[in-house]
């Protein structure tokens, strides 16, 4: 909804601004400027990525249409399946777990909470950490920093979506001032003609400097910041699983674990210390 809402904002307020100064739209339809500015930008874009990294950007443009799943709720709910495996695994034993992480999906603890489970990434990253805790072969330095070059790749992965569109963000300028001298250069075919023919070819012209800038600054720029923000929520979701899991593994109880987790929360979604044992007692 908040992506919705800016869009109309900046395509209404610019438009808005300039029919209400009395200009026309139909002088700003330059469709031959928009295939080159488009069509230069989307070629330069697809020389310059792979095939993964594109398709990613198409998906992660779509997924600026939904909010971010990373709010307090999730986070309790993640809070609180980790209180219960670690709970579970403190009375039973580690190898108590091994039906649950083996196959999260017929876990009667992980379906409790079916958000987490869906998101592969996190519920694979729970999985196998408690895997190599059950195994016992790992101290904890040697898991942390496991976990660390993980959470970097994952991170630099997740990040090359929204660095590929800045990229053609930084480029749209450059391919609108293309077309503005292609224009030029049409115009310059007319120069025996009379001024409201001139006038009409280089307003043309210009009008492909407007879409260039337009485009980087109104559109690809400020989605692409939307899609770092987005990468950058899921890197704080999976730190948040790795406190807790880091805090347990150094023999703390369940509820001081989760305790450390909820203190590398975010400040405006962390849920307060009563918020969360409430959830907790609510999920028994």
């Amino acid at each position: 909804m908040k992506f919705l809402v800016g869009l109309i904002l900046t395509i209404g307020c610019i438009f808005g601004g300039y029919v209400l100064s009395h200009g026309h739209m139909a002088a700003l339809w330059q469709p031959f400027e928009l295939m080159i500015i488009g069509g230069g930008a989307f070629g330069a874009f697809i020389i310059a990525n792979p095939k993964t990294v594109i398709m990613n950007v198409f998906k992660g443009v779509m997924g600026l249409f939904k909010s971010s799943p990373y709010n307090k709720t999730m986070y309790m709910d993640l809070l609180t399946l980790m209180f219960r495996l670690f709970s579970k695994a403190r009375k039973e034993g580690l190898m108590a777990l091994e039906a649950d992480i083996d196959e999260p999906a017929e876990s009667e603890i992980f379906q409790a909470f079916p958000k987490i489970v869906k998101n592969h990434h996190v519920s694979e990253f729970i999985s196998d950490y408690l895997r190599l805790m059950v195994g016992g072969n790992m101290n904890a330095f040697e898991l942390e920093n496991l976990m660390d070059v993980e959470l970097d790749t994952h991170h630099h992965e997740s990040s090359e979506s929204s660095a590929a569109l800045q990229s053609m963000a930084d480029a749209l300028p450059g391919f609108g001032i293309v077309a503005a001298v292609m224009g030029v250069v049409i115009t310059m075919g007319y120069i025996s003609e009379p001024p409201e023919v001139l006038g009409g070819h280089i307003a043309a012209a210009l009008v492909g400097t407007f879409l260039g800038i337009l485009l980087a600054y109104g559109f690809a720029g400020p989605m692409a910041k939307a899609m770092e923000y987005k990468s950058v929520d899921e890197a704080k979701f999976l730190e948040c699983t790795k406190v807790c899991i880091m805090a347990t593994l150094n023999g703390y109880t369940p509820q001081v674990a989760v305790e450390f987790g909820r203190k590398a929360i975010y400040g405006h979604i962390r849920p307060s210390f009563f918020e969360l044992e409430e959830h907790i007692k609510s999920s028994k």
